[in-house]
């Protein structure tokens, strides 16, 4: 005869209590509320990015027309770009269409149009017949200016925004054009400059990277009233500018990129050396 062994009846001790999984109540939609939530905007503002596209465009166009040899046209090129960009981020706070997208996308054209475009535009008009020594000068302006634009997009919130840090990047580009610019217009060749072109390169591309502070016009109040002479002296930097864009420019930007040392230099001079680090939190701006 079989014999089975009974089953053994688990105890209340030991057996596991039956949870319920409670689940988060959701709130009803309203009347007129649509019951998924709403999908995060994911475009980008046309207005200001198209003004940074052009400057963009810009900096390529010089950058071929260098490589055609027509330089003047290179260096106008170069000089509607730093229009551009000093209207793109003015546009973007007068519509308020600010956007992150927007502010690297114009650090990426900063480097084309400021960086790349006036290395290769002074290596092809100067700098070739050097040999090592002229791309080198070339490479040392294009790494000061990607160095310039990554330190002024993290140091954006420290710095004071009477001053840049290091001479702004378009500034140095108008510099090393401007240059260029002077030169064909007065029919001399870029091989009977090629040492002056390769000091004022490297000159732009370390001070790019230094600590002396430029004056940066972003405190002036534009919403002011201002005396009536104020724009008779406008009037008259308009004329003189037209009257011959390539001397009066590159004159302009030479002694803008010197400022800095003289400021420096005067405040050493009396004690008082020039902080661009901000102070006061209100002093805080963008490009």
């Amino acid at each position: 005869m079989a014999i089975f062994n009974p089953r053994k009846n688990k105890s209340k001790a030991t057996a596991k209590p039956f949870r319920l999984n409670r689940l988060p109540l959701r709130r009803a939609p309203a009347v007129g509320e649509s019951a998924t939530p709403p999908v995060p905007h994911r475009g980008i503002y046309l207005l200001p990015n198209a003004f940074t596209t052009a400057a963009l465009f810009c900096g390529f166009y010089a950058i071929v027309m260098a490589m055609n040899g027509q330089y003047t046209n290179a260096a106008v090129a170069i000089f509607a770009a730093m229009v551009l960009d000093a209207t793109d981020g003015r546009v973007a706070r007068l519509t308020n269409t600010q956007s992150e997208f927007g502010a690297q996308y114009d650090s990426l054209s900063d480097m084309v149009s400021f960086g790349a475009a006036p290395a290769l535009i002074m290596y092809e008009w100067a700098l070739r017949g050097m040999g090592k020594l002229g791309w080198l000068a070339a490479f040392v302006y294009c790494a000061g200016a990607a160095l310039r634009l990554a330190r002024f997009n993290t140091n954006i919130g420290v710095v004071d925004k009477r001053f840049f840090q290091g001479l702004p990047s378009p500034a140095a580009a108008a510099l090393l054009t401007g240059f260029i610019w002077l030169m064909d217009d007065l029919r001399i060749a870029g091989k009977d400059f090629s040492w002056l072109g390769w000091c004022i390169t490297v000159y732009a591309g370390l001070t790019m990277v230094t600590n002396v502070p430029f004056y940066s016009f972003k405190d002036v109040n534009f919403k002011k009233s201002v005396p009536f002479i104020a724009i008779f002296l406008i009037v008259l930097i308009f004329v003189a500018v037209s009257s011959d864009p390539p001397k009066v420019l590159f004159g302009l930007f030479v002694v803008y990129g010197l400022s800095g040392y003289a400021v420096a230099a005067w405040h050493w001079r009396k004690g008082r050396p020039v902080s661009i680090v901000q102070t006061d939190p209100e002093n805080g701006d963008e490009k």
